[in-house]
């Protein structure tokens, strides 16, 4: 079938089982090739194409709200309504949104790209149903890794609380993003094993009935030997205990089964729980054979062998350089423990992993319980790294202000892909963290202009016993610049100058420091002299040297690939104000907007923030200064 020719999901509804299994492949075979080109949510995807196609085809999108936790598998909903025409530009600069998107399609009723959502989304949803008197169905889809986020928790006791009619789709393939962890993991496996539940419980309920005379006795001790069955058998018992009626397992690739145990969750009173086994990255070896999570979000690879189409990169991987850096520090210091929530592949952390399994600690996607946890290790003397993504982080902002920065506890946070991260869009931009972070009393940021920078401000963080501190470091690789073999602390709060100049000052960090230099050495042959201040820490900030700017007399101008609000920027004239010091500063950052998904070049041109809008606000300022 040619996909492309796809407007609705409304023919679906005469399709026979055959011609279904026929457009799974169809599905598979176009997800393979387009991926192959765009990178993307592979494996997530191959694992619901099934289960995408039964749901479409039992419900009536969009009156039936369809709700997808995170998001990343929604690649077949989105060829299902009409868009396998802009698959050529998923993830790239104005092309087709990799999660769901309120404006590219009115099937997608819910924008998710942190996961844990969809239950309390869901749940609003039903409730606005229910107030307006009106009738469709309300179906959130939820990974057994989600289902660990605390939020998500938080949803299912109310749900089954409130006996809100809705149909929870478990889409169970055993590993989210990494290999799932937990207890609630482990009730997930045993259901599994246990798929004979619902028939034994409804066989011992007709033979209850066919008793005569003594049907009283029975009835009042019916529910009783029901619900012992149900613990003697596991399956169900966690979610019928929350209020839900439990169906499953159900084989997520087998259309009859789904066909059948969909119609039974239709006609459900109250909520219902829908078990489904699927496979993550069916169909493509590679990604079915994968048990670490590669497959879950790649880049560009050759369809024929699976291998991944290799970046010209100069220099090693941020997160690799940061976490092997802590564990050569963690030979030698027994303080030392890596935590991560469902990122130790992301973060590069299976070197750690390895070398000490027993202090490497995977709380699985649980962000907020990931971050007090450390601190309560810090209280006893640990020295917890905590290697999270700037996105997630802000899921933990109230466990950093009230557990770790008010108690003043020895955490180290490893934040990962800070600033742009290109083709996943505006859920997980890494700019928020610097303007969340920077209020907090104790709290201590830093990052570096390159990886040996790096390794040495990871050795500063561990030394470091006066409260918490984060490092930040951005997605990709460094710059390939010679690495010290003997790793040294640097002053907390100092900077430093890489470019000498008079005319004008950029104070910048990180990722915008190759910017600055380019920027003060093509201004050099205009006979305007840039100095390049490396603002490695950004709280607290160098006041000796915001001192000598300011005696100087110099236009300033600040560079951030963050947040203006409340941002680096803000913090330096927050600073001569407080100080009553008259100075021009100039801040360049991300504006008040949030930035979606596209190569990072171009988003940050398209916000101008470049080389030439930097020469240009340095001209500006001159121009201003001589007035």
């Amino acid at each position: 079938m040619d996909l492309n020719t796809i407007t609705s999901p409304s023919f679906l509804k005469t399709m026979s089982n055959e011609e279904l299994e026929s457009l799974s492949q169809d599905v598979r075979d176009f997800l393979i090739e387009k991926l192959s080109v765009t990178g993307g949510h592979i494996g997530p995807n191959l694992g619901v194409v099934e289960l995408t196609l039964a749901l479409h085809k039992a419900f009536n999108s969009p009156e039936d709200k369809f709700i997808w936790d995170v998001g990343h598998q929604a690649y077949v909903h989105k060829i299902l309504t009409g868009r396998a025409n802009q698959f050529d530009t998923l993830r790239q600069f104005k092309g087709l949104c990799g999660f769901p998107k309120r404006v590219e399609s009115e099937h997608d009723v819910w924008e998710a790209g942190h996961s844990s959502t969809s239950l309390s989304a869901a749940m609003g949803m039903a409730k606005a149903r229910d107030v307006l008197g009106k009738s469709n169905h309300v179906v959130p889809i939820i990974g057994d890794g989600a289902l660990t986020g605390g939020m998500a928790l938080e949803a299912l006791n109310h749900i089954g609380h409130e006996k809100t009619k809705m149909i929870v789709i478990l889409n169970d393939n055993e590993m989210s993003i990494a290999p799932n962890v937990g207890a609630l993991h482990n009730i997930l496996g045993k259901l599994r094993t246990h798929g004979s539940y619902n028939k034994a419980k409804d066989d011992i309920e007709y033979l209850m009935k066919k008793i005569p005379a003594v049907g009283g006795k029975i009835a009042s001790t019916a529910e009783r030997v029901k619900d012992s069955l149900k613990y003697l058998m596991v399956s169900g018992a966690f979610f019928e205990e929350m209020g839900f009626t439990y169906l499953g397992p159900i084989n997520g690739h087998d259309f009859e089964d789904l066909e059948e145990n969909i119609k039974f969750a239709k006609n459900a009173e109250g909520p219902v729980i829908l078990h489904v086994l699927t496979k993550k990255g069916k169909g493509f070896k590679p990604a079915e054979l994968d048990t670490v999570g590669t497959w879950h979000g790649t880049g560009p690879y050759k369809m024929e062998t699976g291998d991944f189409v290799k970046s010209a990169a100069k220099g090693p991987s941020w997160s690799g350089l940061i976490s092997e850096t802590v564990r050569t520090l963690a030979r030698e210091d027994k303080r030392i423990v890596a935590i991560t929530p469902a990122m130790p592949v992301g973060s590069k952390l299976e070197g750690f992993a390895s070398e000490f399994p027993d202090r490497m600690i995977d709380v699985g996607i649980a962000e907020q319980h990931a971050i007090t946890m450390a601190a309560g290790m810090a209280m006893d003397g640990m020295k917890p790294y905590v290697a999270i993504y700037s996105t997630f982080l802000q899921r933990a902002y109230d466990q950093m202000l009230h557990d770790v920065c008010r108690q003043n506890l020895n955490v180290f946070l490893g934040i990962d892909r800070a600033g742009l991260v290109g083709a996943d869009g505006e859920t997980h931009q890494g700019v928020y963290d610097i303007a969340f972070l920077r209020h907090m009393p104790n709290m201590v940021i830093m990052m570096p202009k390159d990886e040996n920078e790096g390794q040495h401000m990871v050795k500063t963080a561990i030394e470091y016993n006066d409260g918490p501190i984060a490092l930040r470091y951005p997605r990709g690789n460094g710059f390939g610049v010679p690495l010290d073999s003997e790793l040294t602390t640097i002053p907390i709060g100092s900077w430093e100058v890489l470019e000498q100049g008079t005319d004008v000052a950029v104070l910048t960090f990180g990722t915008t420091i190759p910017m600055a230099m380019q920027a003060a050495e093509e201004l050099k042959a205009e006979g305007i002299s840039v100095e390049v201040v490396n603002a490695r820490f950004i709280k607290p900030l160098d006041a000796n040297m915001l001192a000598s700017l300011a005696a100087r007399q110099i236009p300033l101008i600040t560079l951030e690939e963050a947040v203006l609000q409340g941002g680096f920027g803000s913090s330096v004239l927050e600073h001569y104000n407080e100080q009553k010091l008259d100075v021009p500063v100039t801040r360049i950052g991300i504006p008040d907007e949030f930035i979606e998904h596209g190569d990072v070049p171009e988003l940050l041109n398209d916000i101008h923030i470049s080389v030439e809008d930097l020469k240009k606000q340095i001209k500006s300022q001159l121009q201003q200064a001589t007035v």
